[in-house]
């Protein structure tokens, strides 16, 4: 059966059809997203949720959606989607980053001019009948400096409008190195030094809990005289009362906004001050910036829903439509040795230790410690996935750590989970096969070579004569057909392990019998979903 998407803000055509062309089932009702209760009614019947800001993903809307794998955002904002509800349902949020990158950069840049020259003021003035020539003096960009805080997509490409301009760009961004400064032609700085000395101020940073008021009243009162303030980021990222104040005692010039704390904002302590210029957050609101964040988000979940490729998430890793062929057979790996351990551990989980040695190294890692940890978890909470399983590790407070190196053995890369508990700590290899499925090579430090199977049983045991004879033989009494057997141990006489892939599930009873023996310490059943 095709996958089911709803569409419930306004796409365009266009990219409704990309859903057509490529396998999904579409349901395009664009008023919907208005409607909470009739959305809420219907949600359970699809797959995917494409969506603008018109549609809130709430807490509430996303228990109801039962079957929901995707939630696709057309545009770079997600506040109108509850993410940790989506994250801990296992629902993969996706948003288009880079289809309104450059219509952002260039509203910030016209907002900049707009405020220099005063052009909304000297056009009403104008069209009133006056003319004010004297009144609406300005400043030239040529020769200033402009400091911009976030130069990461949209903030990079003001900064090559402002240096085509002439401008002297200072760049405020944690993450920003020295030398992509310099590839950039940015001086990097730190953000009092970029307040004292910027004309200009532009932000271009997220919403989170670091820089939200990254301009208050404090830094507002570091900053240079006579500077202006240029926002189309979010709103609150500068403390509008502030800046009012700001404004009127004239330490402020100036300021462009296209965002606001509140919106629709009906009102603002900027609003009616001079040199004030407010748009209704207009910085994506461009024909070629509405029609590529569409098509571009028909793309990516058409991709995720079709070939398990994941772009642009923000609670995933991102998965590529060329990697994931690649990458397929080791998620089905790791979800296995996940699983595993997760199966035959009974105390509570301290620390997680994925080691990534040779090719696996060089893999998609965040995507193959995704999908262990949901192997892991699944024994416990049966509707875990990639995105969720992370979450719910975070919330449990385990320590979860990688480990790459270059290879080390026989094999040319494999995966190894060390699971470390109140009680013990259990670890399990796996690498996969030129047939692309997935085997176990160690169990305890204990080397071997198993098949996966659906049903398997799994025995510690002292090593002792008989036991491969006193396996075969109760499991074959009970009509149990083996399909493949390993055996591992240390030494002689110490502990041994034994592997079994069966043809159907083992009932305890049976398992009771091979726990009669007084040589084996556990036997467990384990269910793998390796189809």
């Amino acid at each position: 059966m095709a996958p089911r998407v709803l569409v419930s803000d306004e796409l365009s055509e266009t990219a409704v059809q990309i859903f057509r062309d490529r396998g999904v089932d579409v349901d395009f009702q664009p008023q919907l997203g208005k409607d909470k209760e009739k959305l809420a009614a219907i949600i359970g019947n699809y797959d995917g949720l494409a969506i603008r800001s018109a549609t809130k993903a709430t807490e509430k809307l996303i228990a109801a959606a039962t079957n929901l794998k995707v939630i696709g955002r057309a545009g770079i904002g997600v506040d109108n989607v509850d993410i940790p509800a989506a994250s801990r349902r296992g629902i993969i949020v996706m948003n288009t980053p880079f289809g309104n990158s450059i219509t952002t950069a260039e509203h910030a840049i016209a907002l900049m001019f707009a405020v220099a020259r005063q052009l909304p003021q000297a056009d009403t003035s104008t069209q009133a009948g006056k003319w004010e020539k004297s009144k609406f003096m300005g400043v030239e960009i040529t020769g200033k400096t402009l400091g911009v805080i976030g130069a990461g997509n949209i903030g990079g490409i003001v900064c090559a409008r402002a240096i085509g301009l002439k401008m002297h760009v200072l760049a405020y961004d944690p993450f920003l190195s020295k030398e992509r400064a310099e590839e950039m032609g940015v001086t990097k700085v730190e953000l009092d030094e970029l307040l004292a000395q910027a004309d200009f101020i532009t932000l271009h940073v997220p919403m989170t809990d670091k820089t939200r008021g990254i301009l208050n009243r404090e830094a507002l009162a570091k900053t240079k005289p006579g500077v202006r303030i240029i926002n189309c980021a979010r709103g609150g990222l500068v403390d509008e009362q502030a800046l009012a104040d700001a404004i009127k005692s004239g330490h402020v010039a100036g300021a462009g906004f296209d965002v606001f704390e509140v919106e629709p904002a009906t009102e603002s302590p900027l609003f009616g001050l001079p040199n004030v210029v407010c748009t209704p957050h207009l910085g994506a609101s461009t024909t070629e910036a509405q029609e590529n964040v569409a098509l571009q988000v028909a793309e990516q979940m058409s991709d995720y829903l079709v070939k398990g490729a994941v772009s642009n998430a923000i609670n995933m890793p991102s998965i590529t439509a060329e990697e994931a062929p690649l990458l397929k057979p080791f998620i089905r790996l790791a979800d296995v040795l996940g699983a595993f351990v997760g199966q035959v551990t009974e105390s509570a989980i301290k620390e997680i230790e994925i080691l990534y040695d040779g090719a696996t190294a060089g893999m998609n890692t965040r995507a193959l410690t995704s999908a262990a940890l949901a192997g892991l978890i699944r024994a416990q909470v049966s509707d875990v996935n990639m995105v969720s399983a992370p979450v719910m590790i975070k919330e449990k407070g385990i320590i979860l750590s990688e480990v790459k190196r270059d290879k080390s053995g026989v094999f040319d890369g494999y995966i190894k989970l060390t699971v470390t508990t109140e009680n013990q700590t259990r670890s399990v290899a796996g690498t996969v096969f030129s047939d692309g499925k997935p085997r176990f090579i160690q169990i305890k430090d204990i080397n071997l070579d198993a098949d996966v199977g659906n049903h398997m049983v799994y025995i510690t045991n002292t090593d002792v004569p008989g036991m491969i004879g006193f396996i075969g033989t109760t499991l074959g009494n009970a009509g149990v057909n083996i399909a493949n057997f390993q055996l591992g141990r240390h030494n002689a006489g110490a502990d041994a392990i034994a592997l079994l892939y069966v043809d159907g599930a083992v009932s305890e009873d049976v398992l009771d019998k091979l726990r009669a023996n007084p040589a084996i310490r556990a036997a467990k059943p384990l269910v793998f979903n390796v189809d």
